[in-house]
């Protein structure tokens, strides 16, 4: 029964390809292809020139790519496939054949990826914490986002992951974003000093972004290990121009308060806690 519905119902493959078409729609693939690359150069130069742009061309960048691939995609098959009465719902129901079949994180990928685009968590450009991973997104693929870590490696997570897990946005489509640090000191050691140090380590570094406020605290609290029973903890947080420079601004930041701690003999956690290793390992 089933034999003779197929050799029935389902009408001649090969009259349904048409074979002056190969050479337009390989002629459309390369275009394609060639499309999105330009708008992939052409974006990513612009954004270079217009820094303050930068994430907005990006999105407009993956926009782009999405439509340049759904058109191209049209194009191909037009052109392969003679999809006009029986061809049209032959080839409609292969494609709901296929779908049928396909892997459903696939298909849930693929879905999300435009949500993600229009829904926007967030964005090309964006660094984000996901997974135990942080990075900068370079790419919302139809399958997957890739991201760029601080070690320059690159992660692709697929995009359902993100409807279903936390993800956290540090600057939420803005070139700059917050940066936090976190100086540790003897509890015998002049505080007050050290934060005007930090203070002054921030508003001095060329990465800080001066429109937003810098704000120093600290307190006091225990070291799980170690000979030091407490530490005060002092916290600044400001913000760097460009999340691009975040590794550059930390170390740029702790290489101008230690040199600061070492001038005026601030002695921070870390080092009392060394010291009093060596005086007992000297004692022994």
């Amino acid at each position: 029964m089933e034999m003779a519905f197929l050799s029935g119902g389902m009408p001649d493959i090969l009259k349904l390809v048409n074979v002056s078409g190969v050479l337009p729609a390989f002629f459309y693939l390369v275009c394609t292809v060639l499309l999105v690359r330009f708008n992939s150069d052409f974006f990513n130069a612009l954004g270079e020139k217009l820094p303050k742009k930068r994430l907005f061309l990006k999105q407009i960048l993956v926009i782009n790519r999405f439509i340049l691939f759904a058109i191209g995609f049209v194009f191909i098959v037009t052109a392969i496939l003679d999809l006009s009465g029986e061809g049209f719902s032959f080839f409609g129901g292969l494609i709901l054949f296929g779908f049928s079949f396909a892997s459903r994180d696939l298909i849930a990928s693929l879905m999300a990826g435009l949500i993600l685009l229009f829904d926007r968590p967030f964005q090309v450009g964006d660094r984000i914490a996901f997974a135990g991973h942080y990075g900068e997104v370079v790419e919302i693929g139809l399958r997957s986002v890739q991201m760029v870590d601080l070690d320059d490696n690159l992660i692709s997570i697929p995009n359902n992951k993100f409807l279903s897990d936390t993800v956290a946005s540090s600057n939420a489509g803005e070139l700059n974003q917050m940066s936090v640090f976190r100086f540790y000191i003897g509890p015998n050691e002049d505080f007050d000093l050290a934060m005007e140090l930090i203070r002054e380590a921030i508003v001095s570094s060329q990465y800080t972004y001066w429109y937003k406020k810098v704000v120093v605290f600290m307190k006091e609290k225990p070291i799980s290990q170690g000979s030091i029973g407490f530490a005060i903890e002092i916290t600044a947080k400001s913000y760097v121009i460009d999340g691009r420079y975040e590794s550059a601004y930390s170390s740029d930041i702790h290489r101008m308060v230690k040199h600061s701690f070492r001038k005026y003999n601030i002695k921070s956690a870390g080092e009392l806690q060394w010291n009093v290793g060596v005086s007992f390992s000297k004692e022994a």
